[in-house]
């Protein structure tokens, strides 16, 4: 063990000597760990986008999609549905459950400059933190809304745009015509999708819908969807669907099925094969600046032979003189995937502040997997890099050096 550290020690002491011939070898060696480092916490971040912007279409992982149709043609009793969904999310301890529906039928909204049609959805209050659903603007819907005179309403940003977009602090309302006649307030507005997205469209909860009208119209339907949690749902996914079944009847199709993203893994694949690309090109720039560090410990070796000699002729031995020039390298390269690492952890938070990368609503901690792996290949291509210096510094003559 003390040879050990008197190895290590010597070599450090070594690299404190030849500072700028151990700088100018390291930066390559440096940059491409903070490469391999940064690729991996990039995949881990672009995994983690591709999470949110699945559950933003699909719910949240083992979430439950629920859906019924009558098989005689017949309008499906909602109602009764609805509660049959809400009792056996009862029995099963479920949480979050929300309805969802993407109506047909358009709502006439007043505008400024005349009534325009507008899209119209439903959803609950559980449907944000299913569906992670971010806000421009003011909040998403909350248990006790659907008690006010005028019921809340959530509209898009082209929508809220066209009204002149009021402050929401002032609490606005918005005018409704036809069966859906009516003073809504304004409690929150959902961003745009894309660039250029002109859709104007409202959010009601099922309730306040429901209320106004006679029903849903000809085909348009309410889904219901269970957030269950991946530790339940190979448990709870049959016997939750035995029992809908079993309490819709005989004339009722009811579908049951995993809606998330994890019942797709092709939607990791981009980020796999994102990290696998560039993860060789960061390997490959490692290994060529492993070789030019090679070439550089060589030609200092061939400077350092008449050290080399004295050393050997005052005792000493082989493996001593192979250890220290050997962990001189690995010193050096883990020193160099230090500051990599640090530099990669610098550069991501950024480009996170200056908003290059996507907005993640659970930013993940730089990984520990990338550290560890990146400061693993730096002392490993320092292992290698170091091993032909420290053989030729062993092979070499006491008498010869001495001469030199």
């Amino acid at each position: 063990m003390s040879g050990f550290v008197g190895a290590l020690s010597e070599a450090w002491a070594e690299l404190r000597h030849h500072k700028l011939r151990v700088l100018l070898s390291l930066i390559g060696i440096a940059v491409s760990v903070a490469a391999i480092a940064a690729v991996l916490a990039l995949g881990d971040y672009m995994r983690q986008s591709q999470v949110e912007q699945s559950d933003r279409y699909g719910g949240r992982e083992a979430t439950i999609a629920v859906s019924a149709v009558r098989t005689d043609g017949a309008p499906l009793d909602w109602s009764a549905m609805d509660a049959a969904v809400t009792a056996a999310a009862a029995r099963f301890d479920l949480a979050h459950v929300t309805r969802r529906a993407d109506l047909t039928s358009t709502a006439d909204i007043q505008t400024a400059d005349y009534v325009r049609p507008v899209m119209v959805r439903l959803g609950d209050p559980d449907y944000a933190l299913i569906h992670r659903t971010a806000l421009f603007a003011g909040r998403w819907f909350e248990p006790g809304d659907a008690a006010w005179l005028a019921p809340p309403i959530v509209l898009s940003q082209p929508l809220w745009q066209a009204l002149g977009a009021p402050s929401l602090g002032g609490h606005p309302t918005v005018e409704l015509l036809g069966p859906l006649a009516g003073t809504y307030r304004i409690v929150g507005v959902t961003p745009a999708q894309w660039q250029g997205d002109t859709e104007k469209a409202i959010t009601l909860l099922p309730d306040t819908y429901l209320d106004r009208t006679e029903g849903l119209a000809p085909g348009d339907s309410l889904n219901w969807e269970l957030w269950v949690g991946p530790d339940r749902v190979d448990a709870i996914g049959p016997e939750l669907a035995a029992q809908l079944r079993a309490a819709a009847g005989a004339d009722v199709q009811v579908s049951v099925a995993r809606s998330d993203w994890a019942t797709r893994p092709e939607t990791q694949q981009s980020a796999q094969i994102f990290e696998l690309t560039t993860g060789l090109i960061a390997g490959l720039v490692l290994l060529l600046g492993g070789l030019g560090l090679v070439n550089i410990q060589l030609v200092a070796m061939r400077q350092r032979i008449r050290e080399i000699g004295v050393r050997r002729s005052f005792g000493a031995t082989s493996a001593r003189i192979f250890t220290t020039v050997l962990f001189e390298n690995v010193v050096a390269t883990a020193v160099a995937g230090i500051a990599g690492i640090a530099l990669a952890i610098i550069v991501l938070r950024i480009l996170f502040s200056l908003d290059v990368l996507p907005t993640l609503q659970d930013v993940p901690p730089f990984p520990l997997r990338a550290a560890l792996i990146a400061l693993a290949a730096a002392v490993g291509i320092g292992a290698v890099a170091g091993f032909l210096p420290a053989l030729a510094a062993v092979r070499a003559k006491v008498i010869d050096a001495l001469r030199i």
